[in-house]
């Protein structure tokens, strides 16, 4: 007799909810087959059979909380009998995501996953020595990918190891053609692709590893890349009354608030009016449900003395006035830079600006903070000739410019909507009232 444990989903997960029994008692079940869903905080997930036998007993009931450890079913090895001594065989983890609809399985794949079995005869693991169960193996014969394609994806299970629905959503990216499809299954192929092109260390060269910060940062961005398809709109913006009026105010606001006023704060402003004017770029992605998020959490990146960048977000911008914000961005950014940030001040960011007129840049194609699904880049402020059309006929004059960027998620936010949105930023600017009393 084998004990099906409950698995641990997380480091501070110590309880999942039974969410739905895939298995009667009595049923046959393969090995690595899902046997019952669970549910904890963080996500829902399937969990696999360690061994092919017989459901023999369901120890909870659905809807039941159990904990982690404790024994959630009883399986009988087809060749074992009752007398046998039990034995407890640990669950793995159960692979982080979501579990589709079944309603939404084909008939083919509904096969697919009945007849696992058949593929227990070949070998489990890839010449890259990854390991595939062999529900994952037969489901990739039969669909005619081959190890070398396999060897490619990247896991979601435990130490990456590929899910059954990792699977099931690359196959359908192939048939979507947003997927490169492979040669037919074949026994040991080598793996031919690697995630990475080889870099040559000979030669005058130093090597430096990656802090964790930049890993993550690494990690982020080509997720962010394989996410999303990303377009990008220009704006250029004539921002002489909005320099104008800082100019004017800066040293009378320093000596009131006690804080310096930047245009980042005028930035955020504009951009909170406008995503009240497009709130469908306050939204995120969730596979084909789109969540608009009432609150408006504006994320601001922030260079640290290393190099890298964090974000810290200014939570219900919209609720704050001008100098409200502006004590909020100063705050936020000094202790950014000091490492004083708590967990809480860098997440639930709905927007993000980058500021690339810092380092001297006029303009940049920023790549989107996931899951958002757009990020706005302001470029430097430059002295400019432009022409200004006046009652009288239009002139030339010299005029405070600058240009403004949106990368946004094309799968959501088409040109018209982007286009529109970085336009009514831009409006902003530079309608701003230059007798503005704050």
């Amino acid at each position: 007799m084998i004990q099906m444990i409950m698995p641990k989903m997380g480091e501070s997960v110590a309880e999942a909810t039974i969410l739905k029994w895939l298995k009667k008692e009595g049923d046959k079940i393969e090995a690595d087959e899902a046997v019952l869903e669970i549910a904890t905080d963080k996500v829902d997930s399937e969990v696999p059979s360690p061994s092919a036998g017989i459901l023999s007993k369901r120890m909870f009931e659905e809807g039941q909380v159990v904990k982690v450890g404790e024994v959630i079913a009883l399986i009988t090895a087809e060749n074992e009998t009752t007398a046998n001594v039990p034995a407890v065989v640990t669950v793995p983890s159960a692979s982080a995501h979501s579990i589709p609809s079944s309603n939404g399985k084909s008939e083919k794949l509904s096969s697919l996953l009945s007849s696992a079995a058949t593929a227990s005869s070949h070998t489990s693991k890839s010449s890259s020595d990854k390991f595939y169960s062999p529900l994952v193996r037969n489901i990739a014969k039969q669909e005619g990918i081959s190890f070398s394609e396999l060897d490619t994806l990247k896991g979601s299970g435990m130490n990456d190891r590929v899910t059954k629905n990792d699977l099931l959503q690359h196959i359908e990216k192939r048939k979507s053609g947003s997927a490169i499809p492979s040669q037919p299954f074949i026994q040991q192929q080598p793996a031919t692709m690697s995630s990475a092109p080889a870099v040559s260390i000979s030669g005058n060269v130093e090597i430096i590893e990656m802090d964790r910060m930049r890993k993550l940062i690494a990690d982020h961005m080509v997720m962010s890349k394989h996410t999303s398809p990303h377009v990008t709109s220009f704006v250029e913006a004539d921002v002489t009354n909005l320099v104008k009026w800082r100019d004017k105010v800066k040293d009378t606001f320093e000596k009131r608030e006690k804080e310096k006023i930047t245009f980042t704060p005028i930035f955020i402003e504009a951009v909170v009016k406008a995503i009240k004017d497009f709130p469908m770029i306050n939204v995120s992605v969730d596979g084909t449900r789109i969540i608009v998020k009432k609150d408006i959490n504006i994320g601001m990146a922030t260079a640290l003395p290393s190099g890298n960048l964090i974000v810290p977000v200014i939570k219900k911008a919209d609720y704050l006035n001008l100098t409200g914000i502006t004590k909020m961005v100063n705050d936020l950014a000094s202790r950014a830079r000091i490492g004083k940030l708590k967990p809480e001040e860098i997440q639930d960011g709905t927007f993000t600006i980058t500021n690339v007129g810092s380092f001297g840049n006029v303009m940049g194609t920023p790549i989107i903070n996931q899951p958002q699904v757009a990020i706005l880049a302001v470029g430097a402020i430059r002295k400019k000739p432009a022409v200004i059309e006046t009652p009288e006929g239009d002139t030339i004059g010299i005029r405070q410019m600058m240009f403004l960027s949106l990368s946004y998620d094309h799968r959501v936010v088409d040109g018209s909507l982007g286009g529109s949105f970085i336009r009514r930023i831009a409006d902003y600017l530079e309608q701003f009232d230059a007798n503005r009393i704050i």
